[in-house]
């Protein structure tokens, strides 16, 4: 028989004490991260998420909305909007969701007043998130590869592969299919700044520019009446320019019988300018022509204008940016984006006045989106410089 020594009894007491504890060092972190898990999920849950007083309102918003009630009988959850998949993405999103917690113990937002308040700093956080990872939460149920688009409905068909084609995100165009889009004033009048800034900026050397606002003008620079007013894209000629004041021409359509207005292209109902009765002989006519369909006859004119050229900028991309970033904001909260080829020049005069009421924009916005949309139109085409067809270069 083998004789154990007091040594080796001692040994083989720690090996089995070490075993034990790395025993239930296992047993205990099975248990934190089951509870981890645990908790990671029922914080997850959409019950938890409305459990309190200040999200009584997203709530509402929520159930008002085709995520929460549909024809198909799926539902989309909280997090399934709000919370990643990602293992890594789903740990930051948790993490950051602390932030939330301090905000409701703080009264952050338990008022309408203060929700309010913070709703679109809420919300643009949320489609900053999605837009970096490309809507991955979105994507979780909805993928262009699975979607049948003939089978959508007519603004979706056509819409969608556009979205393909140039790589666009769910929340490019769906902002407002679960919320109610906030007060989007602040950002708009934001993008009216910087176009502002853009055109303080103006090269002096500029041979075209385009008009950022609602202004008026004057025939020269010697006179201080208004002669009418100019509409914000419209073209301007630059024929001379002497520190900030602009020497200009105008060109443009006038329907006969319509003396005072200048339209972007003939037929069509895209107000370039407005002339004042006294400044209206100077308009000059250049040539006419008969449309085929209404019988109408139009003029193609010329008018000579002075104006600042602190509301004028060289490049027309920046003033369609800054519009399509308004219809983005303003115009998703009942549908995605709608095609602007969808309707014609001037059908899109009836449909954004439709939209008008259920927007922050003013009448200024208003007028700039309506210029975007009706020159984007489906029955409008533009040359490389930026002039419309039928516009006089």
């Amino acid at each position: 028989m083998k004789k154990i020594t007091p040594s080796g009894r001692a040994r083989s007491g720690w090996k089995w004490k070490g075993i034990g504890i790395i025993s239930a060092g296992i047993v205990i972190g099975m248990l934190v991260l089951a509870g981890g898990f645990t908790v990671m999920h029922k914080t997850s849950d959409t019950a938890f998420c409305v459990a309190c007083h200040s999200m009584e309102r997203p709530l509402a918003e929520y159930q008002g909305s085709i995520h929460f009630q549909n024809h198909a009988g799926i539902r989309a959850e909280c997090a399934d909007c709000h919370v990643p998949n990602q293992p890594l993405a789903y740990l930051l999103t948790k993490v950051g969701a602390l932030k939330d917690v301090y905000g409701e113990v703080t009264g952050k937002i338990d008022t309408p007043e203060k929700y309010n308040a913070h709703k679109l700093a809420m919300a643009e956080s949320v489609w900053k998130t999605m837009k970096e990872n490309d809507s991955a939460t979105c994507r979780s149920c909805h993928s262009f590869d699975a979607m049948d688009i003939l089978a959508q409905r007519t603004e979706a068909r056509q819409q969608h592969p556009v979205a393909i084609r140039e790589g666009q995100t769910c929340i490019d165009c769906h902002r407002g299919v679960a919320h109610i889009l906030p007060d989007m004033s602040a950002s708009n009048s934001a993008g009216a700044n910087k176009l502002a800034a853009a055109a303080a900026q103006t090269s002096p050397a500029a041979k075209a520019l385009y008009a950022i606002k609602t202004q008026p003008f004057s025939l020269n620079a010697e006179q201080d009446t208004p002669a009418g007013t100019l509409l914000p894209s419209t073209r301007v000629e630059v024929v001379q320019r002497s520190g900030e004041v602009i020497q200009g021409r105008i060109n443009g359509w006038q329907q006969e019988g319509v003396n005072n207005v200048i339209y972007a292209a003939p037929g069509k109902r895209i107000i370039s300018a407005l002339v004042d009765e006294h400044a209206v002989a100077s308009i000059h006519t250049s040539g006419t022509q008969t449309d085929s369909e209404t019988g109408l006859v139009w003029h193609q004119v010329a008018l000579d204008i002075s104006l600042n050229a602190k509301s004028l900028v060289q490049d027309q991309q920046q003033i369609w940016q800054y519009a399509a970033g308004l219809m983005t904001a303003n115009c998703t909260g009942c549908h995605g984006l709608t095609a602007l080829k969808h309707y014609n020049a001037n059908q899109w005069i009836g449909v954004i006045k439709g939209m008008a009421p259920r927007t922050s924009l003013d009448q200024e916005q208003l007028r700039l989106l309506t210029q975007y949309a009706q020159k984007h139109a489906s029955d409008m085409a533009t040359s490389e410089n930026g002039a419309l067809e039928g516009e006089a270069p």
